[in-house]
């Protein structure tokens, strides 16, 4: 199988909405968690119809083995899959399984005796403090609408100030502005967490909020596209892309990084990891940790680049 099979049979369908809602009601998984492990669960269903030439069926599922697994993993690096995407493949099934021994009645657990593939750790990449004025600063000015420009600000100026993630922006409420000196976010998980707001994160909503042509609703939401309706990540995605591109700065420079650059800079300037695991909204605080090693990474090209014994 060199290449995905580009459909699959009814009843493994079937099979991925019930994991689906089951995932959403009992797990309590966001859409786009769902989303992207129903993904990988299809992926993973195509090579077992294409692997044994039959239709899906329970019978199917319960008699893979070990062999059967390594397999299916064998042939997605053969088709160029990284080992990244093969570790949360890998995680993926297991979850599903999960799901089949305990509701589904299957005793097959050869999925868990699987080595997730090692996987060379990437570190974040921060935007350096004078590099995320500069994207501010054009970001006031680099649309012919005012209040296009506004809300992009608004909404830049929120990632690096608050640390969120671009879906935990777009779907704060329009009700729940003025913020005061904190704004609640509802994170991932659909856990609740406080965030300081600075004046100057504060000043900009303000002046979107002033200038937004469209009328305030008690349902909708606070930063909306140019119809009226809630605004889509992908346009400050594009807007990021062009800023970074007018300010040549890498590839890495993306509105995620405006997170990472938050959390570096805070622990740059003294912050413990504990709270930047609070505000960053970390279950656990081994994915904070990780900004300590850039932290030893800038340190050490620093001591390199200006140590006169270095």
């Amino acid at each position: 199988m060199n290449k995905k099979k580009r459909y699959l049979s009814s009843k493994a369908h079937k099979l991925i909405e019930e994991w689906g809602e089951f995932a959403f009601d009992f797990k309590r998984y966001s859409s786009n968690t769902i989303k992207a492990y129903i993904r990988d669960i299809k992926f993973f269903l195509m090579f077992v119809e294409y692997h044994f030439n039959e239709e899906l069926t329970l019978d199917l599922l319960e008699k893979l083995n070990p062999t059967d697994f390594r397999s299916w993993l064998a042939n997605e690096r053969k088709i160029g899959t990284s080992t990244a995407s093969l570790a949360r493949y890998l995680s993926s099934i297991r979850e599903f399984y999960f799901w089949l021994n305990e509701r589904k009645k299957l005793s097959n657990h050869s999925v868990f005796s699987i080595q997730i593939p090692r996987k060379e750790k990437k570190l974040p990449r921060p935007i350096s403090e004078a590099n995320v004025t500069k994207i501010i600063s054009l970001a006031l000015k680099n649309n012919m609408s005012p209040w296009l420009a506004a809300r992009n600000t608004a909404v830049i100026s929120l990632l690096y100030g608050c640390g969120l993630r671009i879906s935990e922006a777009l779907s704060i409420k329009r009700k729940s502005y003025p913020f005061g000196e904190f704004i609640k976010i509802i994170g991932k998980g659909d856990k609740e967490r406080l965030i300081p707001m600075i004046p100057i994160v504060n000043s900009y909503i303000e002046k979107y909020v002033q200038l937004c042509p469209f009328r305030k609703t008690e349902d909708g939401f606070l930063f909306i596209g140019s119809r009226g309706k809630k605004l889509n990540p992908k346009t400050i995605q594009q807007e990021v892309r062009h800023l970074r591109l007018q300010l040549g700065l890498p590839a890495s420079a993306t509105p995620h990084a405006l997170r990472h650059s938050f959390a570096t800079h805070l622990l740059s300037a003294g912050g413990d990891l504990r709270t930047i695991q609070e505000l960053l909204g970390h279950a656990s605080l081994t994915s904070t940790q990780i900004y300590t090693d850039v932290n030893e990474v800038r340190l050490m090209k620093v001591y390199k680049n200006t140590h006169p014994k270095a």
